[in-house]
C-alpha cells in the first residue's frame, strides 16, 4: 500500500481539502496565523481507511504526516516478530506518521497504525510538514532537535544500565539459591563415596564367616525393610530426636557396641527404634550384633544421602524452571498464562533479596488464566517487587494477593513501609521520576510498568498508601481482545 498517494488521486478525482478554518480545529494548529493555515489547508488532503486497514507499515518509507479527524486507531511495533499495541485513541487531532521529518533523520515509518474503526485523516506530505516546522519555529526546532537527541541518548544509557543492573542483581541472587542445593549435592555425594565404602568393608566381615549364613538372609530382610522405614520416616520436632537419640545411645552402649552414639542420629533420622533394634539382636549372636548394626546404619545413611541428592537435583531443577517461566524463554510472546506461575517465578527470582522479609501469599486459585505478554507481566512484577522490597529494608511483610473485580483479574502488590507521601504520588509514574538518592534509581521502572500494563494489556495500575501499607493493584481484562497476528 503506498499511503503518500490517496485513493481519490489513483482515481483521477481531486482529493478533498480542508478550509483553512478546519484546519484551526486541530489542536496542533490552532495557534497558527491565517497565512500559515491557508498554506496548510492547500498542501494538506483528506484520506480515509476503512475499519481494519492499514494506515501505514512500520518500515515503510516516511512519506506522511497523519492527523486523525475522525474514528479509532491504534498504534503498533514489532518486537521479535511480533507486534506490541503500544497506544490506541479516538481522540481528534492525534497525529502520527513521519512525525520527526523536521530532524532529517525520519526516513522510515518508526511504527504502524491500523484504523480500529471507519477513520478519516488530514495528511501531510512528510516534506511539506517537515518545511513548515522549520520555517516558522526556527527557535523550537534547536530546542526540539537538542532536547530530542539528548533524551534519545539518555534513555537509551539509563535502559541498558537499568537492564544490566537489573539482570546483575537477579542473576546473584539465583547464583547463590543454586549454589546451596548444589553444594549440598557435592557434600552429600562425597559422603557417600565414603558410606558405600564401609559398606563394602562390613559386607566383607560377614562373608569371611563372622555371621552365620544361615543369619545372613534375615539380615537382608531387616535391610530391605530398614530401607522402606527411611522412605516412610516421620519428622520428628527436635526435642523428639534428642530424646530418641538418647533412647537408642543407651541401648547401643547396654549391648556393648562402640561409639553408639556416632550411630544413633542416623539411626532415629532413618525412623528406627528401640523395638526394631531388637528384632535384629535376636537374629545374630552377640559377636555378630556390632557388624550387622553397623553394616544396617551404612545402609540407613547410603539411602539418607541419595534422598538429600535427589531433593537438592530437584532444587535445582525447580530453580532452574522457575528462571525459564520468569524469562520465558522458549515460549511465545503472546500467550494463555496462570498469573500465579508468574509471580512465584518471579519471588524465586527475589529469594535472597527478600531474605530477612516476611513474604505472604494469598491466591485466589479459582481465577482463570488469561491471554498476555508473560515475560513483560514478570517485569511488571519485578518492578513492584522490588521497589517493596526498597521500602521495607531490612524487616517487614510483602504481601502478594490475587482477585477478580468482574471481568478483571487483580494483582496487588502490598508492603509495610513508611509510604509514599501524597505530594508526590500524581508523579510516580512519570518517567525518571524517582525519590531513591541520587545514582540509585533511574525512575523508570514504574513507567515501563504502567504502560506494559495500560497500554500493552488495556488494563490499569492504580496505588493506595498510607504508613505501613502501600499497595500497587494492576488490573488485567480476563478476556482481552486478541492482537492481531504478525
Amino acid at each position: 500500500m503506498t499511503t503518500g498517494t490517496p485513493a481519490a488521486e489513483a482515481g483521477g478525482r481531486a482529493p478533498r481539502r480542508l478550509a483553512p478554518e478546519e484546519v484551526r480545529t486541530l489542536f496542533l494548529f490552532e495557534s497558527l496565523d491565517a497565512d500559515q493555515l491557508t498554506w496548510l489547508a492547500e498542501q494538506g488532503r483528506v484520506e480515509r481507511r476503512d475499519a481494519g486497514g492499514l494506515v501505514y507499515a512500520e518500515g515503510d518509507p516516511a512519506e506522511c504526516f497523519f492527523v486523525l479527524l475522525d474514528g479509532t486507531v491504534r498504534l503498533c511495533r514489532t518486537v521479535h516478530g511480533d507486534q506490541v499495541e503500544i497506544n490506541r485513541t479516538a481522540q481528534r487531532g492525534v497525529y502520527g506518521g513521519a512525525t520527526q521529518a523536521y530532524l532529517g533523520d525520519d526516513r522510515l515509518y518508526r511504527n504502524s497504525m491500523w484504523a480500529l474503526t471507519d477513520a478519516e485523516f488530514f495528511v501531510l506530505p512528510a516534506e511539506k510538514f517537515a518545511h513548515a516546522v522549520r520555517s516558522w519555529f526556527p527557535m523550537a526546532m534547536h530546542l526540539l532537535e537538542g532536547m530530542f537527541v539528548g533524551m534519545r541518548d539518555t534513555q537509551t544509557l539509563v535502559g541498558e544500565r537499568e537492564r544490566l543492573l537489573a539482570l546483575g542483581s537477579l542473576s546473584a541472587g539465583l547464583t547463590h539459591e543454586l549454589n546451596n542445593p548444589a553444594s549440598a549435592a557435592v557434600r552429600a555425594t562425597s559422603s557417600l563415596q565414603e558410606r558405600i565404602a564401609g559398606m563394602r568393608h562390613k559386607l566383607a566381615m560377614i562373608a569371611d564367616g563372622r555371621i552365620d549364613g544361615r543369619r545372613l538372609h534375615g539380615l537382608v530382610a531387616l535391610q530391605e525393610e530398614a530401607v522402606e522405614r527411611v522412605a516412610k520416616a516421620r519428622p520428628l520436632s527436635p526435642m523428639e530426636t534428642s530424646d530418641a537419640e538418647d533412647e537408642l545411645t543407651d541401648w547401643l552402649d547396654d549391648q556393648g557396641l562402640t561409639a553408639g552414639w556416632e550411630l544413633a542420629p542416623i539411626l532415629v533420622s532413618g525412623g528406627l527404634d528401640i523395638d526394631w533394634l531388637d528384632r535384629v539382636r535376636a537374629e545374630l549372636s552377640a559377636e555378630e550384633l556390632e557388624p550387622a548394626v553397623r553394616w544396617l546404619t551404612y545402609t540407613v545413611e547410603t539411602e539418607l544421602l541419595m534422598r538429600e541428592i535427589a531433593d537438592a537435583a530437584t532444587r535445582i531443577s525447580n530453580l532452574v524452571g522457575a528462571a525459564k517461566q520468569y524469562s520465558q524463554l522458549d515460549r511465545a510472546p503472546y500467550q494463555v498464562v496462570d498469573v500465579h506461575e508468574l509471580l512465584d517465578a518471579t519471588l524465586v527470582m527475589f529469594r535472597v533479596k527478600s531474605a530477612g522479609v516476611r513474604v505472604v501469599k494469598e491466591y485466589d486459585r479459582s481465577l482463570p488464566s488469561i491471554p498476555a505478554y508473560a515475560a513483560e507481566l514478570n517485569q511488571v512484577w519485578s518492578n513492584l517487587i522490588d521497589n517493596a522490597l526498597g521500602a521495607i529494608g531490612d524487616a517487614g511483610t510483602l504481601t502478594v494477593r490475587t482477585g477478580r473485580l468482574d471481568d478483571q483479574l487483580i494483582v496487588e502488590i502490598a508492603d509495610t513501609g513508611p509510604g509514599i507521601p501524597e505530594e508526590i504520588r500524581p508523579r510516580i509514574f512519570e518517567p525518571f521520576f524517582t525519590t531513591k538518592p541520587v545514582g540509585e534509581g533511574t525512575g523508570l521502572g514504574l513507567d515501563i510498568s504502567y504502560r506494559i500494563v495500560v497500554n500493552k494489556h488495556h488494563g490499569d495500575v492504580r496505588v493506595s498508601s498510607v504508613p505501613g501499607n502501600t499497595v500497587f493493584r494492576v488490573l488485567l481484562p480476563i478476556s482481552p481482545e486478541e492482537p492481531p497476528a504478525g
